[in-house]
């Protein structure tokens, strides 16, 4: 009765957005380095599996970005700042290649003795600009300063053409590929910033899509200390393929290619494909998934906890009594927050 309850009531919030698209499918060869780009018509998969595996043989490569001065840093009326800076992965849309973060202060951080603590925040797929507020307001009333950073194609950085952060995860196999990519090259960035600024103790926290590029950032970035994954899947292409809130994307994938050759493309944006990694350091985890969730597929959030488990990654697991798009509504939101906050309060 509560999986019936729950599923129904995840259906319903799912349905309140109108404006989802179905895009046609592409390779997005055009995406690809120069050398790759023009594969002939039917040989397009070689091209894009000859690039996955230039990339899986130096992830470290592809997913740090150069080092940049160029941060501008501005005060808001309500005490936070707006922080900017460019994009280490350029791409078409002028819009997008100014990455826009929102900083909330600790409270007591001015007269606070002892190492400075922040937490990087990375919102949900489609996160409007007040997404996730109320939890960096949190986590500073906590004495964590908190980041809030706008993924790549969302509010400040969408172009006109959009109503909905579409080319982050779309039918287009490589722009998936490569801003996914850019969102960790500029959750580095945003670290680097944090670093800079005088903060010894770096978290992340991550929500859906979210979750999925902060333990790609936190498996590359050794000032992360501990990491706070809010829904987890060990892979992207599945989530796409099974998920309730990107059915859509799925229709304008079928018929061009299967899952199985799916998964095997977007390897390098697959949590997964990381595990290893992450088990050279010494970054605390917490995986967060709900019971009743139809968007990351329960099935595949346990999937993840068992690879941790079976490789003996130190963890902390919190299971919520709801589902995907209910997490953010009372009281389930506020149980979440208290998981979250108190978990990056007591490893930073």
């Amino acid at each position: 009765m509560l999986s019936l309850f729950f599923h129904n009531w995840e259906r319903r919030l799912a349905d309140v957005s109108k404006d989802r698209i179905v895009r046609p499918f592409e390779w997005g060869l055009d995406w690809l380095p120069e050398d790759l780009q023009s594969a002939p018509a039917g040989r397009e998969l070689d091209a894009v599996r000859a690039y996955v595996q230039r990339v899986l043989a130096d992830t470290p490569a592809w997913f740090t970005p150069p080092p940049t001065d160029a941060y501008e840093v501005s005060a808001l009326d309500d005490g936070t700042s707006m922080v900017t800076f460019p994009t280490a992965r350029p791409t078409r849309h002028h819009e997008n290649d100014t990455v826009v973060t929102r900083f909330f202060p600790a409270r007591d951080e001015r007269g606070r003795s002892g190492p400075r603590r922040a937490v990087l925040v990375l919102p949900q797929w489609n996160s409007d600009g007040d997404g996730h507020v109320g939890l960096c307001q949190l986590l500073a009333r906590f004495g964590m300063s908190a980041l809030r950073l706008s993924l790549p194609y969302h509010d400040r950085r969408m172009p006109p053409e959009l109503q909905r952060a579409d080319y982050i995860v779309s039918s287009n196999v490589v722009r998936t590929l490569e801003v996914c990519r850019q969102a960790v090259l500029d959750a580095r960035r945003a670290i680097a910033w944090l670093a800079r600024s005088g903060y010894e103790r770096i978290g992340i926290l991550g929500t859906s899509l979210g979750s999925c590029l902060s333990m790609l950032t936190a498996c590359h970035e050794p000032l992360i200390r501990a990491q706070a994954l809010n829904h987890i899947s060990p892979y992207f292409a599945d989530v796409v393929w099974r998920g309730l809130s990107t059915r859509h994307v799925r229709a304008g994938l079928e018929g061009h290619i299967d899952l199985e050759t799916l998964r095997e493309v977007w390897t390098p944006i697959s949590p997964q494909q990381y595990l290893d990694r992450l088990k050279a350091l010494p970054t605390k985890t917490l995986l967060v998934y709900a019971r009743y969730d139809l968007t990351f597929p329960v099935d595949l959030s346990r999937a993840l906890v068992n690879d941790f488990r079976r490789l003996g990654l130190p963890h902390q697991l919190s299971v919520l009594p709801c589902g995907h798009y209910s997490t953010g509504s009372p009281p389930f939101k506020y149980m979440d927050g208290a998981v979250l906050t108190r978990f990056l309060y007591k490893n930073l």
